[in-house]
């Protein structure tokens, strides 16, 4: 197994913990529209300690990206200039939210503040979806790895269907961290309802989503994309059954393994491309085209094999010591 094949599993690896627990943290944000000030309140303290944590993820992904393969770096953004900057504009009001929250208790700021919140959780997740099912689907990009398409043509009927299961994915997945995390039990009893709702709902937009995918999308000459996709639906249909009959370990634990399998299928979907070609598929950008030179490579995987396992320990240890549930009385301001 050569560094290029190492790097991409790295980065598939970094890219599913990314989406599991960033996704739980987009789905509580998403979670808290419509609900009462001292819901949203328990919410935001549920994810408080660790979101900014889980976005590190995103970061750590998007820079091995940049070093291992800089050419698809330099492609997506320029792909995805535009969306882009919504996402980050999204996530900046969602950070600043969450620093900012609570510093007065007047409920017009608070108001403020949770629907930035929510818009910061809600367009990410929605933005994700359209992104990888782009790449998988294929952009118009030419011999020079430029790409030659308009912003409109990301937003065609595949991707934006991608886009919706992949909110519904996250709000399932945020539904059912919140039943372990608060102390309310009317109020998990509340979410687990919802929980089998946006699971049932996800299911539907996958299988409408999957049937798109077959249609324009290479993925049925994609034996082992097949069977990881099919895992996320078993998973996905377990966890709508557990939140059915209130087993909410096993919802989270199924919608944990959904998004696992979901996102290491899209990757084995593309290998060994990272950004499929619509015009040729020889101009695609894969694991070879794209990679910085074996030195670089070489010096990376060093730096991985040391610092990887450190900053999952670390974050390991900030989930158990925060691992308590959030009860009313823990919300100082509603």
């Amino acid at each position: 197994m050569d560094l290029n094949i190492v790097w991409f599993i790295l980065i598939t690896v970094l890219f599913t913990g990314f989406f599991i627990l960033e996704g739980f943290d987009y789905g509580v944000g998403m979670m808290m529209l419509g609900r009462p000030r001292n819901e949203r309140g328990q919410f935001v303290r549920a994810i408080g300690p660790v979101w900014d944590g889980n976005e590190v993820w995103m970061i750590t992904a998007g820079g091995a990206t940049f070093a291992a393969f800089p050419h698809v770096y330099a492609t997506m953004f320029s792909t995805f200039y535009l969306a882009l900057f919504l996402m980050l504009l999204a996530l900046i009001m969602r950070g600043v939210a969450f620093e900012l929250r609570g510093k007065f208790q007047s409920p017009d700021w608070i108001n403020f503040w949770d629907c930035a919140i929510i818009f910061g959780s809600f367009v990410p997740a929605l933005l994700w979806g359209v992104a990888v099912v782009n790449l998988l689907r294929g952009l118009p990009i030419d011999f020079q790895m430029h790409y030659v398409g308009t912003f409109l043509d990301l937003l065609n009927p595949c991707a934006l269907v991608g886009g919706i299961f992949f909110v519904l994915l996250f709000a399932f997945h945020g539904a059912n961290f919140l039943t372990l995390k608060l102390a309310d039990a009317g109020l998990r009893e509340d979410l687990q309802r919802k929980s089998f709702c946006l699971g049932l709902a996800a299911l539907i937009a996958f299988v409408l989503f999957g049937a798109l995918a077959l249609v324009e999308t290479d993925i049925v000459t994609r034996p082992v994309a097949l069977i990881f996709l099919t895992l996320a639906i078993v998973a996905l249909i377990l966890g709508c059954t557990s939140a059915k009959v209130g087993c909410n370990c096993r919802a989270f634990a199924a919608s944990t393994a959904g998004i696992a399998c979901l996102t290491v299928g899209f990757f084995a979907a593309l290998f060994p491309r990272l950004m499929v070609s619509s015009i040729a598929p020889q101009w695609s950008l894969d694991i070879y085209n794209a990679a910085s030179t074996p030195h670089t490579l070489a010096l990376m995987t060093g730096a991985a094999v040391v610092f990887v396992p450190i900053v999952l320990c670390y974050q390991a240890w900030t989930y158990k010591i925060f691992r308590d549930r959030v009860t009313p009385a823990d919300i100082h301001y509603h």
